[in-house]
């Protein structure tokens, strides 16, 4: 386990600026309203050999009793028990204002954790005005800009020489876990449905719409099994249309959307599938990705009256593009349902990363085409000579024609049906590309395809 440094302080002092200068890119949304981190946002920062796990935090405000900002308040409490060290930043620019001293007063009993930053620090009279904060007890701050990268690096080697040997493992290489992607509408439920899966309150959640700004990965090991959950912003039909802060919201859950493994678009089983559903899944699907529909919220349904067969047969009818998704049902609430969740998300990966022996791969080509010869097209027959897979996540595969032109969509379907009757692939798309070859080779090609010791 790399040691924990925390980011903390009041509203809109610049620690999402800090994080992303401090982790190398932009992670945390960063826009000058208050308010705008919500969950606690992790990112590994690598400096001078060592690494440390740097978490981003939303602004402690005292006084408001609203339900986003107490759970606000909860989700920095945990960041500030579970951290090595507390980065507390402060305002330079605006110089010493009461809300500093209101999380001073939360931090004093971890004094021997903290380390206090003065940000913004970006002309001579903002430089002079830190030394205002020795009054809150901390020592003497550190003058940075997150904006322009000032004095950055002597932040980092302070962190380092505070945590100590904490962090002098060399920095680990890059996670085999599977990365699960939680996609959907704003509202159906996905950060209830993170908590559940992790086991403790990692979102905020909240009966408004939109709580969940940020996409916020958590480590989660189940079954020896190793998995990344991403919660990411609900996703509304005209994302243009919505507050900036909403626009880079979505525009950060697409990005998780292009970096996980396997996606899973939460439903609501109260509303059913809705176009935007269908979108996400399309988008999951073009960029390769493993595909589980969970239809959340069962505990809100008549158990009597719901037909899952039925359910899951409409659902496969309106998911046409995606036949190989599968479709579960469960409940956050009540945790329902979602061991099956885990046992799915891992199966569907492996599906991914599934490669078929070339001899078998052209056994099932072969059978296909003599079960069903292609139609000729325009006076033409489509001549089938070879195939072969050229890669994983998804499965791609190159098959080897007289001419790619002659090739329908329709029988492209068919052949990706025939590869999937006899391997599976359950839950991950196929990628099939026709491609021509010389007389030579295609007549080598055909003696291997039709060879009589091919195994199946």
């Amino acid at each position: 386990m790399l040691p924990v440094v925390a980011i903390v302080g009041r509203p809109n002092v610049g620690k999402s600026a800090l994080f992303n200068r401090l982790a190398g890119e932009r992670v945390a949304i960063v826009e000058p309203t208050p308010g705008v981190t919500r969950d606690r946002l992790y990112g590994v920062v690598e400096w001078a050999g060592r690494s440390f796990t740097l978490v981003d935090t939303g602004g402690l405000v005292e006084g408001r009793a609203d339900e986003i900002a107490e759970q606000t308040r909860l989700q920095t409490l945990a960041a500030i028990q579970e951290a090595d060290l507390i980065l507390f930043v402060v305002d330079a620019k605006e110089g010493f204002v009461a809300a500093d001293d209101d999380v001073a007063r939360l931090l004093r009993p971890h004094r021997n954790r903290v380390l206090l930053v003065a940000n913004k620090v970006e002309s001579p009279r903002t430089a002079a005005a830190v030394y205002e904060f020795c009054s809150l007890g901390f020592g003497e701050p550190m003058a940075v800009s997150a904006v322009h990268g000032l004095h950055s690096g002597d932040l980092l080697d302070a962190v380092l020489e505070r945590l100590g040997s904490a962090s002098a493992a060399a920095i680990a290489p890059e996670s085999d876990a599977i990365r699960v992607a939680i996609v959907g509408q704003p509202n159906v439920g996905k950060s209830s449905l993170v908590n559940a899966l992790v086991g403790r309150e990692r979102a905020v959640v909240a009966h408004e719409p939109g709580t969940t700004r940020d996409a916020t990965d958590t480590a989660v090991t189940v079954d020896g099994r190793s998995f990344v959950v991403v919660d990411t912003a609900g996703i509304r039909k005209h994302r243009r249309q919505g507050p900036p802060i909403e626009q880079y919201s979505v525009l950060r859950a697409l990005a998780a959307l292009g970096r996980c493994d396997v996606a899973v678009v939460v439903l609501d089983a109260m509303r059913g599938a809705t176009a935007q559903d269908l979108r996400l899944a399309g988008l999951a699907v073009e960029q390769g990705k493993g595909l589980v529909l969970l239809v959340n919220k069962m505990d809100l349904v008549d158990r009597k009256l719901f037909d899952r067969a039925r359910a899951r047969e409409i659902l496969r009818g309106q998911f046409a593009f995606a036949p190989f998704a599968q479709v579960l049902f469960a409940s956050a609430k009540t945790k329902r349902g979602l061991s099956v969740l885990w046992e799915t998300v891992a199966e569907v990966e492996a599906q991914r990363r599934r490669r078929i022996p070339t001899a078998r791969l052209n056994v099932v080509v072969r059978d296909a085409v003599r079960a069903r010869p292609p139609a000729p097209v325009r006076g033409r027959l489509l001549k089938v000579f070879y195939a072969t897979q050229t890669g994983v996540r998804p499965p791609s595969f190159l098959i080897f024609v007289n001419d790619g032109r002659l090739v329908h969509f329709s029988y492209q379907r068919y052949l990706e049906a025939a590869l999937r009757d006899a391997f599976g692939f359950a839950g991950t798309p196929l990628r099939l590309t026709f491609a021509p070859r010389t007389q030579q080779d295609t007549t080598e090609a055909a003696d291997l395809i039709s060879a009589p010791g091919a195994q199946r």
